[in-house]
């Protein structure tokens, strides 16, 4: 082979990389990878950002209560039933987002009413003491859950979207011409060039279809198969 049939293979290897790279499905596949990155990550920071208001806001509640008592105990449950209706909320709007089904008004406000009220037993001690390095510190936990909650349902609503861009580009491409070619093609090519006196080998499958050399073992044996050919 000489230089421009290593390079006319070469084109037509990387022609159908990226192909199967821009395939729909791999798409989805690679988006649901990144997706499910991204829920692991916000949900670990929205947990831990809860986790870290827990303390403050039972210290709050329990206010001149005796440790230990009943009153500085039931304290505790105070942040856990906001915290676990704020997540309800989420989860609903994770399954919501991905499927871009809207929400009503009362979700939004029941979302950051609990977010509200998480951030005011959180920092009400530090105000009212007027200490600006508490108001900072018991701030930053509350407002990162609550810029969490607003972004993660844009992201998944923005993977979505490209989702069904990478759909809806597919018939574009085929439409218009383009060089794509899937195995269906090279094979019905190779069908088409193949009488009974060839041999079917991946080297003659590549020079009759131009396909990539990764490709031509895989078309030799489905043509042999098709034509009973050993």
């Amino acid at each position: 082979m000489n230089r421009a049939q290593r390079l006319a293979q070469d084109a037509a290897e990387a022609a159908e990389v990226r192909a199967y790279q821009t395939d729909p499905d791999v798409v989805a596949l690679r988006i649901e990878r990144v997706r499910r990155q991204v829920d692991w990550m916000c949900w670990s920071g929205i947990v831990l950002g809860l986790a870290f208001t827990m303390t403050n806001v039972q210290g709050f509640a329990s206010s001149g209560t005796r440790p230990g008592s009943l009153p500085w105990l039931a304290a505790w449950v105070l942040d856990p039933t906001v915290s676990l209706v704020l997540l309800a909320i989420l989860r609903a709007e994770q399954v919501t987002a991905r499927y871009q089904v809207r929400t009503g008004a009362w979700v939004r406000r029941a979302k950051w009413f609990t977010l509200a009220a998480t951030y005011v037993m959180n920092t009400w001690t530090s105000f009212a003491a007027g200490e600006a390095a508490a108001i900072v510190l018991h701030s930053v936990p509350p407002l990162v859950v609550f810029v969490a909650v607003e972004a993660i349902t844009d992201l998944r609503d923005k993977l979505t979207d490209a989702v069904l861009v990478a759909a809806e580009r597919r018939p574009a491409q085929q439409e218009t011409g383009g060089r794509r070619v899937l195995f269906a093609d090279y094979l019905a090519i190779a069908r088409e060039m193949w009488t009974p006196d060839i041999e079917i080998t991946p080297a003659w499958v590549r020079r009759a279809t131009g396909c990539s050399r990764g490709l031509s073992p895989r078309l030799a044996r489905a043509l042999r198969a098709e034509v009973g050919h050993d």
